[in-house]
């Protein structure tokens, strides 16, 4: 199996990044979803590109080698290839831009009217989450502290650096909106199976949203670096069915 590994890499599926993996990890969102086709839609057209130019440079220098030709022919124009070399071109950014657009608005849109509002809070170097839409004080609000799992305390099976003591717990198949801030220093909430990255900066929310298709634990880490524990920093979200998410509420508080 390690040499299996070594040799070819390491292109699986999962929620959190493996040894020598090469392609993305398993999308849980639409819209993860939407990033990773439209990533192999446009290297389709890049693997075309580039075949159509190893062709064209390998003929050119087979078929107009000096020992052939020593006396190089002056061409100065060819109205036929400018025109062709200006319109597909052109042509090919039209296929590419057309779903790159409308997956980028998707992403910028905010869910009117979410289901479950969330506020995650950066630190250095800890996160503090917020889920304010149980009670109606923000004494009484949903509130805690996530750490990271220092390397002496992991259990067997769980991931170094990426392990925290309290999960973000959403349900699953459900509109969420996220509040992105800090307390100190740039910091970002990304989580790449969602297909989420939003930064958090100090005096300032952004929000995001977020509706994970499937039951499963996800992944993440700080994306800009915030001080000397930024690697620190990790997010683990956790969707549940509705039922269980319910029953975690319930206990928390």
């Amino acid at each position: 199996m390690i040499v299996h590994e070594w040799l070819f890499l390491t292109i699986a599926p999962c929620d959190a990044a493996e040894p020598w993996q090469l392609g993305f990890q398993d999308a849980a969102t639409p819209m993860m979803q939407g990033i990773t086709d439209l990533h192999h839609d446009i290297f389709f057209f890049l693997i075309l590109i580039l075949v159509f130019v190893l062709w064209m440079l390998v003929r050119a220098l087979w078929h107009f080698d000096y020992k052939k030709h020593p006396i190089p022919q002056r061409i100065v124009h060819g109205t036929t290839i400018e025109i062709l070399r200006t319109i597909l071109p052109s042509i090919i950014l039209m296929f590419i831009a057309i779903p790159s657009f409308a997956l980028l608005y998707s992403m910028d849109e905010v869910v009117v009217d979410p289901a479950i509002t969330i506020k995650a809070i950066g630190h250095q170097w800890y996160r503090t989450y917020e889920y304010s839409d149980y009670n109606s004080s923000d004494e009484q609000s949903l509130t805690f502290d996530s750490y990271m799992i220092t390397e002496d305390d992991l259990e067997l099976g769980q991931s170094r650096l990426l392990e925290v003591d309290n999960r973000v717990v959403l349900p699953a198949n459900t509109h969420l909106r996220m509040i992105v801030t800090s307390a100190d220093v740039p910091h970002s909430w990304a989580v790449p199976s969602s297909g989420v990255k939003c930064h958090a900066v100090p005096g300032r929310s952004n929000q995001t949203s977020i509706s994970v298709q499937r039951e499963g634990v996800y992944y993440g880490q700080c994306s800009r670096f915030c001080g000397t524990n930024h690697a620190s920093m990790p997010i683990v979200v956790e969707a549940v069915s509705m039922k269980d998410y319910g029953s975690w509420v319930q206990n928390f508080e």
